[in-house]
């Protein structure tokens, strides 16, 4: 079936299905706030993002011969299911610095939309990325420069920093 699509009906296949898992993510994360209140939807879904950013880390690497330098991390990045479901990113490498921000969240504007107040997903993706970086390389250390509940600019919802440890 796959075989029959061309090269551009399988990326949007891709990309739609990529959707369906973000949208799966934030049902279960909502039933789960609802049921059981805000404080175990973040537990769990801190659990769930630090499982799938080894599972991720490793395929990534492997799968696109990665080495262990910023550039090769930004590559990674880019290819999570996490960058992949925000086309507002950028990604930006100066010297031992690689800046990672996302400049437009549908997650959180859905939230908004629905009249919820902005998710405090600060440790939740900053646990998915310190054991992303620490699989990718134990030598780069990441830190958080604005997410929410951070106040934050309009043209940026989280930014994130990754510097090479010296020597």
């Amino acid at each position: 079936m796959l075989s029959s699509l061309d090269e551009w009906e399988l990326i949007d296949l891709l990309l739609f299905n990529i959707k369906n898992l973000w949208r799966v993510d934030g049902l279960y994360f909502l039933g789960i706030e609802k049921r059981f209140g805000t404080d175990a939807a973040i537990d769990i879904d801190i659990e769930c993002w630090e499982y799938l950013a080894e599972i991720e880390v490793k395929y990534l690497k492997q799968m696109f011969s990665l080495g262990s330098n910023l550039d090769d991390l930004a590559k990674a990045l880019r290819f999570t299911s996490w960058a992949l479901d925000h086309p507002s990113k950028e990604i930006e490498i100066n010297g031992d610095t690689l800046i990672f921000r996302i400049t437009d969240c549908h997650t959180q504007k859905a939230r908004k939309e629905k009249l919820l107040p902005e998710f405090s997903c600060k440790n939740v993706r900053g646990k998915y990325l310190k054991i992303f970086v620490e699989k990718f390389n134990p030598d780069i250390d990441v830190r958080c420069n604005i997410c929410p509940p951070d106040e934050h600019p309009d043209n940026i919802w989280c930014e994130w920093c990754f510097t090479m440890k010296k020597q």
